[in-house]
């Protein structure tokens, strides 16, 4: 099972993978997780990343494209498995379709998790993370217990740069310029399925875990 999660930065898309990479055993390729993972180690691939994410930009389609080859290629990824947060255009939608078609492989899913721009400024607004063991938490819906500090280890929570409003805001006119050709790719091969994703999450799953038992 090859799966492509769409949505905006905040639209839930993160608690979605969990939640069907957990039900359906398929593992869970996150070009954001990955480019963090980057960032922290401070390889070459990370800095260079870093330049753009700060700025609220997207990182450039051949650095995303390499990354995400490197991870198709990877043995455990072989049979199946959920991408987050790529494609961002329709460049890189058409060069994921090249790339696993040369391997007579498919996507067999594509949901777009559709929300709204206040609660996505609500959601992304309020989180909070731990910079020393990665913990994460929202000021409104999963706050800490000790306040500005992490439950787990004790270090101070940070807001990080790219979830404060005008870099959200910026990111969003990045998103919804470049989601419709993507939405209409994706369509015209009959794989798409648009979410509502200001439902509760567990709802949203249920929705989606329905569609996946038919594919």
């Amino acid at each position: 099972m090859r799966i492509v999660l769409l949505g905006a930065p905040g639209s839930g898309k993160g608690t979605q993978a969990k939640l069907i990479c957990d039900y359906f055993k398929i593992p869970h390729i996150s070009t954001g997780d990955i480019f963090r993972a980057e960032i922290k180690k401070m390889t070459p691939l990370g800095l260079e990343a870093k330049k753009y994410i700060q700025r609220g930009n997207l990182v450039p389609d051949d650095l995303t494209i390499s990354i995400v080859k490197e991870s198709l290629n990877k043995s455990e990824n072989s049979d199946g498995f959920l991408l987050d947060g790529f494609p961002r255009n329709i460049y890189q939608a058409k060069k994921l379709n090249l790339l696993l078609t040369e391997d007579k492989k498919y996507i067999d899913k594509v949901y777009l998790i559709d929300v709204t721009q206040d609660v996505i400024l609500e959601r992304i607004g309020g989180r909070r993370y731990c910079s020393r063991c990665g913990a994460s938490y929202h000021i409104r819906f999963n706050p800490s217990k000790l306040d500005d500090r992490c439950e787990a280890c004790g270090e101070v929570l940070i807001h990080r740069s790219d979830d404060k409003e005008d870099i959200v805001l910026d990111r969003l006119t990045v998103y919804n310029k470049a989601i419709q050709p993507i939405v209409n790719y994706y369509k015209k091969l009959g794989i798409l399925e648009k979410i509502h994703g200001d439902a509760n999450p567990s709802e949203i799953f249920s929705s989606i875990r329905s569609s996946l038992m038919v594919v």
